[in-house]
């Protein structure tokens, strides 16, 4: 694609002449394949990066999440929300950054970007520290095997050197990830297929809920030190999910600060009836009571539908971002912006929206379609769940019979 492109728009030059565009498009079979080990090894890419390819790409990831048809939209998450939580979370030079579920690798990308304009292009670090920065500091894992690869390209772009593991996270390659200052992170929406639950070994507690046991891996995942943070995006049911749900709630509050969640509004991603959030928290030094109190902001309710013709901006989070960086959060005064006790939270986390004025106009009703989208994306839930608990009964069934 990046030689096509040199050839089209006569930036050739920096390409040696046996690495072109012309010179790859004669090559067939084994004999292309050993050509693009060679020219891989031998290009010379940092042109290309200071060419600012590495932001094209990304432009081009996300005009291919943006085409429903491809189905890309699963993996991408809006830039303007990487930007927020990675903004809000700010990680700092020496940090070790993690996305356990980090498509192509966008969140990280916008750690080092971060982290760069802060540091002057890493001018005021040592030798070391900016060699820590492109070697060790931005990591990830991904599962599917394509986007594996958009994620390695991405990070070659962007001068990333850090580890990006082709793994399952929620099986037990995930447990390699660990010891981290930083999380940031939009798992995958849905339930494992046919209702299984994770095979991790070492989670307290089982589900076959994804989003819930990411959020397991990603608390357990940070450094016990009082610093270590993380912003996830979540999708609602997480917040009222009984069961295991209220267990992980409950163990979350108690090894976290988890003193903010955003509630999100609705359109912003692929699945329009998705509801989510984000949730930011920081890890404690011991593993009970840290979390006292919750601050919710409803950036959901009477807000514009969100698509292709309204794009999600930076200034729809402006007020959001006052509450949260404000030195007295009780003094801002935002009727989107609430506090809960933990007491008062009780065995939820589903709190925070304000009154939705639009109900009493009916010629601004939900929209129909969002509203299907909504009740599907539920019942496929409870379907998955029941098969997991079928499942299960049939394991003690034959269990039994063998006794």
């Amino acid at each position: 694609m990046f030689l096509k492109m040199a050839k089209e728009t006569g930036s050739e030059k920096n390409i040696p002449e046996d690495y072109r565009w012309d010179a790859l498009k004669t090559k067939e079979g084994m004999e292309l394949k050993r050509f693009y080990e060679e020219l891989l090894r031998e290009l010379d890419w940092y042109s290309a990066k200071e060419e600012g390819l590495g932001n094209l790409y990304e432009g081009l990831l996300e005009k291919n999440a943006n085409e429903k048809k491809s189905g890309a939209g699963q993996y991408f998450t809006p830039r303007v929300l990487i930007d927020v939580m990675t903004e809000l979370i700010a990680p700092q030079p020496g940090e070790r950054c993690n996305d356990p579920a980090c498509g192509t690798f966008g969140f990280m990308i916008a750690a080092d970007h971060y982290v760069k304009e802060h540091t002057n292009d890493w001018m005021d670090l040592t030798e070391e520290e900016a060699e820590f920065e492109q070697k060790e500091a931005f990591t990830g894992a991904e599962l599917v095997h394509e986007t594996h690869r958009l994620a390695l390209m991405n990070a070659m772009l962007h001068d990333i050197e850090g580890k990006i593991y082709l793994c399952d996270t929620l099986s037990n390659q995930g447990k390699v990830m660990h010891g981290f200052d930083v999380v940031l992170t939009n798992p995958p929406f849905g339930t494992k297929k046919g209702g299984e639950r994770a095979n991790r070994d070492d989670f307290t507690y089982q589900t076959s809920n994804k989003q819930l046991n990411f959020l397991q891996h990603i608390y357990r995942s940070l450094k016990a030190d009082g610093k270590a943070r993380a912003a996830v995006v979540l999708p609602d049911n997480v917040l009222f999910a009984d069961g295991e749900g209220e267990r992980i709630r409950a163990d979350l509050m108690d090894k976290c600060n988890l003193h903010t969640v955003l509630r999100l509004p609705t359109g912003i991603f692929y699945a329009q009836g998705v509801k989510t959030n984000v949730l930011f928290f920081t890890r404690g030094t011991a593993d009970q009571n840290n979390t006292e109190k919750v601050w919710f902001y409803d950036l959901r309710t009477n807000m514009p539908s969100f698509g292709k013709t309204n794009p999600l901006k930076y200034d729809h989070f402006r007020e959001f971002i006052t509450a949260y960086t404000a030195e007295n959060r009780h003094a801002v005064e935002d009727d989107r912006w609430s506090v809960f006790t933990r007491e008062e939270l009780g065995n939820t986390l589903d709190k925070g929206l304000i009154r939705d004025d639009s109900v009493l106009d009916y010629d601004d009703l939900p929209d129909p379609i969002e509203s299907g989208e909504e009740c599907i994306a539920q019942l496929e839930e409870a379907v998955d769940l029941l098969k997991s608990v079928v499942k299960e009964l049939k394991s003690l069934e034959s269990t039994e019979v063998e006794v």
